[in-house]
């Protein structure tokens, strides 16, 4: 054979591979940027504006922190290749109509809603991750696994429950709350920026891990809330009832006297 011919074919293979190579890491490349680019990540700060959040008379407001932990989030996952939009990046009240409806106006994206505990029993403290439909599970047992591995409070676990913007969200939706506020010493980790910033980055790993994390247990709180409404509903008209039969004994009692 041709010397000539033989290093035609020798030209013609190593191009051959170099395409093959290229069009491998052109499809990696894509991949790894579906795993993100694709993904929108809504951001919820809770409260804001002339809502505060927490307790009557609590020191530390609540919607500050959400505020620059959600901040600090997004600028971890914008790092990362992620689209992320906010429903709130400043300091206004957004009604939980409007945060719901920006979320489900996205596609192929997920709702993370951050949140910080407050109670009148100053010694609770922990972390909780919420949320309400299934799908919606492997997204908080990710991120409950990674903020409680990383944060020194306890762990209060997974759990189930029909708060109005995982209720009523069409995406994965969940609602971490971060620690008490009326805690001394979780209220004093939440007021130092290394702390916010490591809640941002344990929560941007667990979207990051949603769909490599195995589903973990969870309380499920649903039947509670549904017994306490109905709960509530009695009470309430169990006392109409009583003011109603008291207004006609006050109205008998009245004639009678006249």
């Amino acid at each position: 054979m041709p010397r000539n011919f033989c290093g035609l074919r020798l030209f013609f293979a190593l191009m051959v591979a170099l395409v093959t190579r290229d069009s491998s890491d052109a499809a990696r490349d894509s991949r790894t940027a579906e795993s993100s680019d694709s993904v929108t990540v809504v951001i919820d700060a809770g409260h804001g504006g002339h809502d505060r959040g927490g307790i009557p008379g609590q020191r530390v407001a609540e919607k500050d922190m959400t505020l620059d932990v959600s901040q600090r989030l997004r600028n971890v996952l914008s790092a990362s290749g992620y689209r992320v939009v906010m429903t709130r990046d400043s300091d206004v009240f957004v009604p939980l109509p409007t945060r719901v409806a920006i979320a489900n106006s996205y596609r192929n994206a997920i709702f993370v809603c951050i949140h910080f505990n407050a109670t009148q029993r100053r010694s609770a403290g922990g972390i909780e991750t919420y949320f309400y439909s299934r799908d919606s599970l492997p997204l908080a047992s990710a991120i409950h696994r990674l903020v409680v591995g990383g944060a020194p409070s306890s762990n209060r676990g997974v759990r189930r429950r029909g708060y109005y913007v995982l209720r009523k969200t069409n995406i994965p939706a969940v609602l971490v709350e971060c620690g008490f506020l009326t805690n001394p010493t979780e209220a004093a980790y939440a007021q130092t920026a290394s702390y916010r910033e490591k809640l941002a980055e344990e929560i941007a790993a667990g979207v990051r891990g949603r769909n490599s994390v195995a589903s973990a247990s969870f309380i499920d709180q649903t039947r509670v809330a549904r017994s306490e409404r109905h709960s509530s509903k009695h009470s309430h008209k169990k006392s109409a009832r009583k003011k109603r039969s008291s207004s006609k004994r006050s109205g008998a009692e009245e004639a009678s006297a006249q």
